[in-house]
């Protein structure tokens, strides 16, 4: 019996690992590629963490997290507009979760707001 029940764990525990997502994320430096490739990639990859020299402060670098669509950020979040540097141009542009405003801020087609 406590061989059933520990098999039985085992295969409960595998199948939950399983239907985890990957957690691993591709990082790139967004100076060192054109927009169109910055664009490809988060489209081909669905999100990526993208690195990139702060314009205010010298020596920083600042990241984040840029996303295909709404489907690869958290239930409470929704991708918006966002740019980074990339090598051909200044600002390009791409998406970033944000968190969705409360439904009492919200005014008729504000990103992130669901007014029916």
């Amino acid at each position: 019996m406590k061989k059933i029940l520990a098999g039985l764990a085992f295969t409960v525990c595998a199948a939950l690992l399983a239907a985890e997502p990957a957690l691993a994320i591709s990082r790139y430096n967004s100076t060192g590629m054109s927009c169109a490739a910055v664009q490809r990639t988060i489209a081909r990859e669905g999100a990526v963490i993208l690195r990139y020299p702060s314009r205010n402060r010298a020596r920083l670098t600042l990241y984040d997290r840029y996303v295909a669509d709404s489907r690869f950020c958290d239930g409470h979040e929704f991708a918006d507009r966002a740019a980074v540097p990339t090598a051909d141009t200044p600002s390009c542009p791409v998406r970033a979760c944000k968190r969705r405003p409360d439904p009492e801020d919200c005014f008729p087609l504000q990103p992130g707001c669901f007014r029916f």
